[in-house]
């Protein structure tokens, strides 16, 4: 089988940055927790668990030693729990996610409603709605009603939102009731590359891959843009997850994969479906 993998695919800067911080840590510390998985994507995660990094989701799980910000980010609060325990803190949050903290604070300061467009649950839009008090977040265009009436609105956006949803929903709000309206683009510059690159690439092949963890919003966010081009859009964790039967009558494939994927999940995927047609009767 023939098979085209996207320009712009895998692993980010503000990903490599927190897996290098952590193997660096587990390299010269023992007891090191990780506040919530250091990045999404499982087979990572697993791999770090094997070399002593421990994952926890509330601070009272971390008894002693060393605790790494993951790459999504940590609210004040949550930071403070952990210095008051007296543990040692390593962060490895992203900076473009830091951008967004920093970004909210000071539009809090000055006296904006700060609104945050995102997925209210995900770990970055959580850690941004910790930096101001009664941050709104924003999905869609249906959660318009959460806005007060002329209000001095504050507007950022989720790193790994695209920027078609960014601009509808900005216009949306656009069109509502205001006294004033500061918006600051913190989209990642990195996540828009991969979304156009994959977009690209699907409209060329019979069927699309998009690798990486089903809890990562920028991995989910390409398979979402590449199911609206291409309907035969898989969104897939790795090799093992594959059912070949969905390869049958097709003779190009087209791989991408989220900013949490690593190269070698990317590299066996692609390997084994360009042999497969080599195993087929």
């Amino acid at each position: 089988m023939k098979v085209l993998v996207a320009e712009k695919c895998g692993f980010c800067h503000g990903v490599r940055n927190a897996i290098s911080v952590a193997e660096k840590v587990l390299a010269a510390q023992d007891d090191v927790y990780s506040f919530g998985p250091i990045i999404h994507n499982k087979d990572v995660v697993e791999r770090l668990a094997r070399e002593g990094l421990r994952t926890v989701s509330v601070v009272e799980e971390i008894p002693s030693g060393t605790v790494l910000i993951r790459s999504h980010g940590a609210a004040p609060s949550q930071v403070a729990r952990l210095t008051e325990r007296g543990l040692h803190i390593v962060d490895a949050t992203c900076i473009l996610v830091k951008r967004v903290q920093h970004i909210a604070g000071e539009l809090e300061r000055d006296g904006y409603k700060v609104v945050i467009v995102g997925e209210e649950n995900h770990p970055e839009v959580q850690a941004v709605v910790g930096c101001a008090q009664d941050v709104i977040v924003i999905a869609d265009e249906a959660d318009l009603h959460r806005l007060p009436q002329n209000a001095k609105l504050g507007l950022v956006c989720q790193t790994t939102q695209d920027p078609e949803r960014f601009g509808r929903v900005l216009g949306a709000i656009g069109r509502g009731s205001f006294s004033e309206l500061k918006v600051i683009n913190t989209l990642c510059r990195e996540a828009i590359k991969r979304q156009e690159s994959a977009v690209q690439l699907c409209r060329r092949v019979d069927i699309m891959f998009v690798l990486g963890g089903l809890e990562s919003a920028n991995t989910r966010r390409l398979a979402e843009l590449c199911a609206k081009v291409n309907e035969q859009t898989f969104h897939l964790q790795n090799w093992g997850e594959l059912d070949t039967s969905v390869l049958s009558g097709r003779e190009t494939a087209g791989v991408t994969a989220g900013a949490s994927t690593p190269d070698w999940i990317i590299g066996e995927f692609v390997r084994n479906l360009e042999a497969f047609e080599s195993r087929a009767p």
